[in-house]
């Protein structure tokens, strides 16, 4: 292992986060300018173009062989996103989850992280799998902007603010629009490749599995257009928007990035992703219930745990892949302290729940 190995990493990494951008900013002001709503455009295409460097990398580490990278980026992107991402939002600002829409999507993100697991049980994503996921996205979509015209004014105002620019020069910011998108796409595919190569050759450098680099410094490199997007629009008060887009995204790796992926070539599921990651993933698709329903928000203290969460699951991976002997007492210490806290959340969202119910009754 090189410097130059490294560069192509850290290369890599910034190649994904600016064709992410240019993408994103091209297709929604295309999007915009044909007459698509700023509402839809935010549910859909940026939901879709944040997740873009996730689908460029799974589909060249999936052709390239590293099918364990292609699955870990997919696991690990949908951990990070609602541990780490939301978890620095909310600490930043507490996170109101007012709108409708997510609090639909919560169970649907965690529907489709129990069908990745019931399909992947047999140890590969075929192509027929991929096709119901790509169908299960397809479905998503039209759902998105069926139950988008069902949105309140202030939702919809929101959307406008951030995606609903009207440029001055229809025909000129078009050519320019379409440039960003064709560069954006330009710089995914190469900063894929080099993410890959170089991730493999680190991995066996350092004696770690391609399944933990995906599901750790691909996973978070891959998710870094979520982190701008969402944090940003947490400090503009954007809050819909900042849980719309980790809720959305997640939905978007499993059913199109992996669909997609496993359409172009079967996925193999290692037996390790199967027994400890998507079933983490799976959890911390179902923890966001009982904590979004804990006043319909994010609190700080919810956040830090969060935080917290991604902090410990990540020691795990690296105590666990270099097989240290400090694995077994860190487990012990993080069941003995984790278990109180999850009793808490259950606690306080059973109640929110109860009270909701009481309400409305």
């Amino acid at each position: 292992m090189t410097l130059v190995t490294w560069l192509m990493l850290a290369g890599g990494l910034a190649l994904l986060i600016v064709g992410a951008e240019a993408l994103v900013r091209g297709a929604s002001h295309l999007a915009a300018l044909v007459g698509i709503s700023p509402l839809v455009v935010g549910l859909t295409v940026v939901a879709f173009g944040t997740s873009s460097p996730e689908l460029a990398v799974s589909v060249q580490s999936a052709l390239a062989g590293q099918a364990d990278i292609a699955v870990g980026n997919v696991i690990g992107s949908n951990i990070f996103n609602v541990l780490f991402i939301l978890g620095i939002c909310a600490v930043i600002v507490p996170l109101t989850v007012a709108q409708q829409l997510v609090r639909l999507d919560v169970p649907i993100m965690i529907g489709v992280s129990l069908l990745m697991w019931v399909l992947a049980r047999d140890g590969t994503i075929g192509t027929f799998d991929g096709g119901l996921l790509f169908v299960g996205i397809v479905s998503y979509i039209i759902f998105g902007i069926y139950q988008s015209r069902k949105e309140s004014a202030a939702v919809k105002d929101e959307y406008a603010q951030a995606f609903g620019e009207q440029p001055a020069r229809p025909f000129t910011n078009t050519v320019i629009q379409i440039g960003l998108v064709v560069v954006g796409l330009a710089l995914l595919v190469l900063g894929s490749r080099w993410l890959v190569d170089s991730a493999v050759v680190i991995a066996r450098s350092l004696g770690l599995s391609e399944l933990v680099i995906g599901l750790t410094i691909v996973a978070v490199g891959t998710s870094m257009p979520e982190v701008a997007t969402s944090i940003i629009a947490s400090i503009k008060g954007e809050r819909d928007i900042a849980v719309g887009n980790v809720v959305g995204s997640n939905i978007f790796n499993v059913l199109a990035i992996l669909g997609i992926t496993s359409l172009i070539t079967p996925v193999p599921v290692s037996a390790t992703a199967l027994a400890i990651d998507i079933p983490v993933m799976i959890a911390v698709a179902v923890a966001c219930l009982p904590i979004f329903f804990t006043g319909m928000q994010i609190a700080r203290w919810e956040g830090m745990i969060f935080l917290g969460s991604y902090i410990t699951y990540t020691v795990y991976l690296i105590l666990n892949a270099t097989g240290s002997a400090a694995l077994p007492t860190f487990v012990q210490v993080v069941l003995i302290a984790l278990i109180p806290i999850v009793l808490v959340i259950l606690a306080s969202g059973g109640r929110a729940l109860f009270s909701s119910a009481k309400r409305k009754a």
